[in-house]
C-alpha cells in the first residue's frame, strides 16, 4: 500500500508542482494531449508521448525538451488491441516507472475523407460504433489494466481519463463517442473506490467543445458554431490549454484528496438546459436529420 502523501509542508505554488514526476501522455500529438504534455512539462515532469506515430510526436517532444524536462516518444495505434499495454510497458521502462497518467486519446467515427461523421445512430453501421469503442472504451480498460502495478509501486500516483460533456448529457448526432466518454466516467469511478487504498486517484476530466483538430468542423463553422454557444453559458469555445491547467491539477498534490470525481470543464454548458432556460436558442441544424 502506497504512503499517505503529505501536503501540509507545501506552498500553494507547491501544491501545482509535479518535479521529477514521471508521466505518461496519450494522444500528444495535437490539441489538448499535446497542451496536457507541455502544461505537466512546465510544472516539472518528465513524460512519454504517444500517439499513433513518432513523426507526429516530434514538435510535442522538442518543445518538452527545450524545456529543460525528458521527453520520450512512445508510438503506438490503439485501434490494435495490443497497443495500449505495448506503449505503457515502454513508457514505464523509458522513465523508470509511472506516476501520473493522463490518457487523452480518442477518436469520432470519420468519413473516406478524414472528416467527422455526425449521423444519427440509425443511420450508422455496427463498423463505425466499433471502431469507436475499440478505442475510446477498449483501449481504455487496456491502458488502465497495465499501468496499475506502476502507479501501485508510485507515492504519487494519479491517473486522469479524458472524457468529454458529452458522456454527460444528451449528444445526439455522437451516440458512439458520447457513450464511450460516459463509460470512462463510470470506469474512472470504479477505479477510483477499487484502487483508493493503494494510493492511486482516478479521475475524469470532461471538456465541453474546445478549439481542436477534432472539433474544428463546428468551430470553423459559423452557423453551427454560433448555435453550440448558445448552449455555453460562458459563450465561447474553450482553448486546450485551459483543459490542460484542468488537468495538471487532477494529477498535482493540490488535488490529493480529489479521487473518483469527473471535472465538468464546459462553461456551463451540463447545467440543466445550459443555465439559460429563459433565452431563446437559435434552431438545431440538426432538425431535419
Amino acid at each position: 500500500m502506497n504512503s499517505t502523501p503529505r501536503t501540509d509542508s507545501l506552498t500553494t505554488a507547491e501544491a501545482f508542482r509535479l518535479d521529477g514526476a514521471r508521466a505518461l501522455v496519450t494522444g500528444a500529438s495535437r490539441g489538448i494531449g499535446r497542451a496536457v504534455a507541455l502544461a505537466l512539462a512546465d510544472a516539472g515532469a518528465d513524460l512519454a508521448l504517444s500517439a499513433r506515430s513518432e513523426a507526429a510526436l516530434k514538435d510535442t517532444a522538442d518543445q518538452i525538451a527545450h524545456r529543460g524536462r525528458k521527453a520520450v516518444p512512445v508510438p503506438g495505434d490503439f485501434t490494435e488491441a495490443t497497443a495500449a499495454g505495448g506503449v505503457v510497458d515502454e513508457a514505464a521502462a523509458a522513465l523508470g516507472g509511472l506516476d501520473v497518467v493522463v490518457h487523452n486519446a480518442g477518436i469520432l467515427p470519420t468519413e473516406p475523407d478524414g472528416a467527422p461523421r455526425l449521423a444519427p445512430l440509425q443511420h450508422t453501421t455496427q463498423e463505425d460504433w466499433d471502431r469507436v469503442v475499440t478505442v475510446n472504451l477498449n483501449a481504455t480498460a487496456a491502458l488502465c489494466r497495465r499501468v496499475h502495478p506502476h502507479l501501485a509501486a508510485s507515492t504519487r500516483a494519479s491517473l486522469v481519463l479524458m472524457s468529454s460533456v458529452a458522456g454527460a448529457v444528451g449528444t445526439p448526432m455522437m451516440d458512439a463517442y458520447a457513450a464511450t466518454k460516459a463509460a470512462q466516467i463510470s470506469l474512472a469511478r470504479s477505479l477510483a473506490t477499487g484502487w483508493a487504498r493503494e494510493g492511486i486517484r482516478v479521475n475524469a476530466l470532461c471538456p465541453g467543445w474546445t478549439r481542436t483538430d477534432m472539433t474544428s468542423f463546428a468551430a470553423e463553422a459559423a452557423p453551427l458554431s454560433d448555435w453550440l454557444m448558445a448552449h455555453v453559458p460562458l459563450g465561447r469555445w474553450a482553448e486546450p490549454e485551459e483543459a490542460a491547467w484542468a488537468a495538471l491539477y487532477l494529477a498535482s498534490p493540490a488535488a490529493a484528496f480529489l479521487t473518483g470525481q469527473a471535472l465538468l470543464l464546459d462553461g456551463g454548458l451540463s447545467v440543466p438546459d445550459g443555465g439559460l432556460a429563459g433565452i431563446p436558442k437559435p434552431a438545431s441544424p440538426f432538425a431535419g436529420v
